[in-house]
């Protein structure tokens, strides 16, 4: 029961700043806002300054599926069986986080985005990866929002009222910080109107955190936490009161697939990125515009690619956009001559697409990862940074800065250099000015590749904190023994 005392009423709210009429303490809100603050994951928001390096749609591409779903936003409920949920699918590497992230934006800027959470289990601070920064992070989302500010404040006092709801699960939360809130104040249907949900597939299950996601027990409780979050936003989506429509990105895992195409089906339109929306076209023209660029950078004919080579490059990719951009950033590197290096991408070995649908990409990857003069001990690093289970981050989750990680995983000064030559179309390095920021990867396919022994062969990791290990012994040896 609240205290009669305590009861207040907003009476303005200034750039995320409530006030209230009746309290001493005019910060009040200010305190619950940085409490719910402690419980977001900041990095998932669409224009995090974490996700600075995410895919984004090169200009004048992707233009069919982003534009097919503002217009189910702004215009879904004219259609004859209208939907709540849309559901975001194909394979990996189809440019599903760069749709996502680029719609998001369009929707900012037309005033139609509530909130979003945008996954990922292999870049970032870690609380992206867990279910339970999802509706904290929405609801802060929301609190900030300017077009409404009755919801934050009921969204706060909810807070006052159940300092533990951070604790509870994730269909509890979403009741009390996002449906009872709407309810309350009878929200109705206007702008903003969407919420984005990406990566969906990359979120784990905390408790198994130290645990290789090919686990059978981490597998299924990852599992387990995408189903909960679904069955949540569904029966958010469900409800009356609920004003938002909700976009879901993610691969078609099987738990995944099995929950839209037999418990939401009703509710759902699937999108899937497949050859409907002209991917081929897109990477074209993508491939033709940073072919320009490159050909000024470095004075090269205009003739140079021939048009077939860049057609066969498009086949080659086979709708996946992760193909032809690590292309492009292999070429841009400074290892060689961009038509050396063009060559020898075409040079790679065709495999047999039946049995391996990332055949292409597992070879490109295996080129310029055997292109360092040392590629096991790359892919080691490689491992240890993004595969081991949280062993490079602080206490928060967060990953270390890569200046950190040099010095911890070199067995010698500059290792990390030698070891990371020619790889900077795989791994952002950060300037070595820069002792703050950590190393982060393009694209979680590349540790889906270094994680299948079948598909990177020699390169496979079987342990991936084994190097984290032996550092850390040597390490404390040579403290024990010094003199």
């Amino acid at each position: 029961m609240v205290d009669p005392a305590l009861q207040r009423k907003v009476s303005r709210l200034d750039g995320g700043r409530m006030l209230f009429e009746g309290r001493a303490d005019s910060t009040f809100a200010t305190v619950l806002v940085a409490e719910l603050q402690q419980h977001i994951a900041a990095g998932a928001l669409h224009d995090s300054a974490e996700r600075s390096n995410a895919p984004k749609c090169h200009p004048r591409t992707r233009v069919a599926v982003q534009d097919e779903l503002v217009d189910w936003i702004e215009h879904g409920d004219d259609e004859e069986d209208p939907k709540k949920l849309v559901w975001v699918t194909g394979p990996a590497g189809g440019g599903k986080t760069a749709i996502m992230g680029s719609t998001a934006q369009t929707c900012q800027n037309k005033g139609l985005l509530a909130c979003g959470f945008f996954f990922s289990s292999f870049t970032g601070s870690t609380n992206r990866r867990y279910k339970k920064c999802l509706v904290p992070t929405l609801a802060y989302q929301i609190v900030q929002h300017k077009a409404l500010l009755g919801v934050g404040e009921h969204i706060l006092s909810c807070i006052e009222r159940d300092p533990a709801i951070f604790e509870k699960q994730v269909e509890v939360q979403l009741d009390q910080l996002l449906l009872q809130p709407l309810k309350e104040l009878h929200i109705k249907t206007g702008s903003p109107k969407v919420i984005f949900i990406d990566g969906l597939d990359e979120c784990q299950a905390e408790e198994h955190a130290s645990r290789s996601p090919q686990d059978s027990g981490a597998a299924s409780a990852n599992e387990a936490d995408q189903t909960e979050i679904l069955h949540a936003l569904l029966k958010a989506a469900n409800d009356p009161s609920f004003p938002f429509r909700i976009v879901i990105a993610s691969r078609p895992e099987p738990a995944i697939q099995s929950f839209f195409t037999e418990i939401a089906y009703h509710t759902t339109k699937t999108i899937f990125l497949d050859g409907k929306y002209n991917p081929d076209a897109d990477m074209l023209l993508f491939l033709r515009a940073k072919f320009k660029v490159i050909r000024r950078r470095c004075r090269i004919s205009a003739q140079w690619p021939s048009e077939e080579i860049e057609r066969t490059l498009v086949e080659n990719a086979s709708g996946q956009f992760i193909y032809v951009a690590t292309v492009i950033r292999f070429l841009k590197g400074r290892s060689g001559p961009p038509q050396e290096l063009l060559d020898q991408v075409m040079a790679l070995d065709r495999q047999d697409f039946s049995t391996n649908p990332f055949a292409l990409l597992d070879a490109l990857y295996t080129h310029i990862l055997n292109s360092s003069p040392k590629p096991l001990l790359a892919a080691c690093w490689i491992s240890t940074i993004f595969r081991s289970a949280g062993a490079l981050s602080d206490g928060s989750g967060s990953p270390l800065p890569a200046r950190f990680v040099q010095l911890f995983l070199e067995s010698s000064p500059g290792e990390s250099s030698f070891v990371f030559r020619g790889l900077n179309s795989l791994v952002y390095t950060p300037p070595a000015d820069d002792r703050t920021s950590p190393y982060s990867l393009y694209h979680k396919s590349l540790t889906d590749f270094l994680g299948d022994r079948s598909r990177c062969g020699h390169l496979y990791v079987d342990d991936p904190n084994e190097l984290y290990t032996t550092r850390y012994l040597q390490i404390w040896k040579g403290k024990l023994f010094s003199p």
